[in-house]
């Protein structure tokens, strides 16, 4: 069976995440709070922010830095976007 969560990026109830994605406090917010769709709409726009600003993620400050930005983009705030980002029409 499937767990459910208020997805507090979609603000419904969706089908939570399996597993802890993620390590420590912010780890057991994401599972507790966020959708497998809003994870995984953060996974494609983790890769085009490291495509894009052609990121290295074995340095430590990128991997901080997608951390913040993952926590914006999940969460609410303003999260970073490359030059020339258009997001996708929200379906209803």
């Amino acid at each position: 069976m499937t767990r459910t969560v208020h997805c507090q990026k979609l603000d419904k109830e969706l089908p939570g995440l399996a597993a802890p994605v993620y390590p420590g406090e912010l780890g057991e917010k994401i599972y507790n709070n966020i959708s497998m769709e809003a994870w995984q709409m953060w996974l494609k726009h983790q890769t085009m922010l490291i495509n894009e600003k052609r990121l290295n993620v074995i340095e430590p400050s990128t991997r901080e830095y997608l951390a913040s930005e993952m926590e914006k983009f999940l969460f609410g705030g303003d999260y970073d976007k490359p030059e020339g980002y258009i997001p996708p029409e929200k379906s209803e």
